[in-house]
């Protein structure tokens, strides 16, 4: 996760921060995904929480808006991200990806 924004606007859609129509929410986790550095694909919350799970994000990752507000302020700058499909346990999986756990 390359950087953190509160309020980002939707810009391709020209909406504003705002915007109850924005489709970002009122957090946004920038991506370094196919290398583009955090501009194109994120973790954000939405406007329509019935699309949650389906493809409709053009990549991204949506989530309701309080679980991305909670995730916001826990997760840091750099922390590794990993998009998966699988029936693993998370805590199999940081073994898969060679993750450590933290107990918080």
């Amino acid at each position: 996760m390359v950087n953190k924004i509160k309020n980002r606007p939707y810009y391709t859609g020209h909406i504003p921060s705002d915007d109850p129509h924005n489709p970002l929410g009122k957090r946004w986790l920038r991506l370094n995904a196919n290398g583009t550095y955090g501009d194109t694909y994120g973790i954000h919350g939405n406007n329509n929480e019935s699309s949650i799970g389906k493809y409709v994000s053009q990549g991204c990752v949506r989530m309701h808006n309080a679980d991305i507000e909670k995730l916001y302020d826990k997760v840091q700058v750099g922390t590794p991200v990993t998009i998966t499909y699988s029936y693993k346990s998370f805590v199999d999986l940081t073994s898969v990806y060679g993750y450590k756990m933290k107990n918080n």
